[in-house]
């Protein structure tokens, strides 16, 4: 296994770059409440053995882990350098030779062409600028290849559960960037891919599951880096609401279990024209 290499990050993303980095190894329970979208993914890319395939926002490498024991030759790339220092180990651990690059998704450090497919597991959306993100993809996709993306919906609880960050984070600049919540539009997913892929599209719910919604807040202030970045910026008495708004809205999806949050995603699957 490849160790991590550098690759260029543009200066207009080194701050998300840090957010991202904030969770550390922490982000793989993160990775876990979405399994099963990153398995429905996983299986409509249907990775062969000896393909050569890149995960895209690789996070701690969940994704890639799952492609890789299907026989693909497997790389992985994140803009948030600890995060994949996780992602190494635990393939590792596993016996996985995947090689774990720092990249920008607007900036890849490869050729043309040089992949049989690319998935990418509600990875790519959170690009700072979409057009460059999507001409990227494309561009190392060779023509024949496939591409597989999760992309979490614009009224579903992901977006709802940013909504509740959002009321504690400083003011958007003017004009404000393009959310990502924009590629959960099967619309927009068509004018960022559709020229370079031929497109079909599925639904997803996933099942975000926990003891509590205590436990919730546990998990995301710890392992998710825009959660723990904005919790440990805020001052005392307005993480303490955050954690109570935040927790509140987990309570909102208790069983008798514990909570189950449904998040509908959008899954893309395409072939590279």
């Amino acid at each position: 296994m490849q160790g991590t290499t550098i690759g260029r990050i543009q200066p207009h993303n080194e701050r998300a770059a840090a957010v991202w980095s904030a969770g550390g190894g922490d982000y793989d329970e993160i990775s876990r409440g979405i399994a099963d979208s990153i398995e429905h993914a996983v299986m409509r890319l249907a990775p062969r053995r000896g393909e050569r395939i890149l995960d895209l926002a690789t996070g701690t490498g969940w994704t890639s882990r799952s492609v890789a024991r299907h026989g693909a030759t497997v790389v992985g790339v994140d803009i948030a350098a600890d995060v994949l220092d996780s992602a190494r180990a635990r393939a590792r651990a596993e016996g996985l030779s995947i090689e774990y690059h720092v990249g920008d998704a607007e900036d890849l450090p490869f050729d043309d062409g040089a992949f049989d497919a690319v998935i990418s597991t509600c990875g790519v959306m959170f690009a700072a600028r979409p057009e460059p993100a999507a001409a990227e993809l494309a561009r190392v996709c060779r023509r024949g290849g496939r591409i597989a993306l999760t992309t979490w919906t614009p009224d579903g609880n992901v977006f709802e559960m940013f909504k509740v960050m959002r009321r504690y984070m400083p003011p958007p600049p003017n004009p404000a960037p393009p959310s990502p919540f924009e590629w959960g539009r099967i619309d927009r997913m068509r004018e960022l891919l559709g020229h370079a892929f031929d497109l079909r599209f599925e639904p997803g719910v996933s099942y975000y599951r926990e003891p509590s919604a205590e436990a919730a807040w546990e998990t995301f202030s710890r392992g998710y880096g825009p959660t723990k970045a904005l919790a440990d910026g805020l001052d005392p008495t307005r993480r303490d609401g955050l954690r109570a708004d935040f927790i509140a809205f987990h309570e909102g999806f208790r069983t008798e279990m514990g909570v189950c949050v449904p998040r509908s995603y959008w899954l893309a699957a395409g072939v590279r024209v």
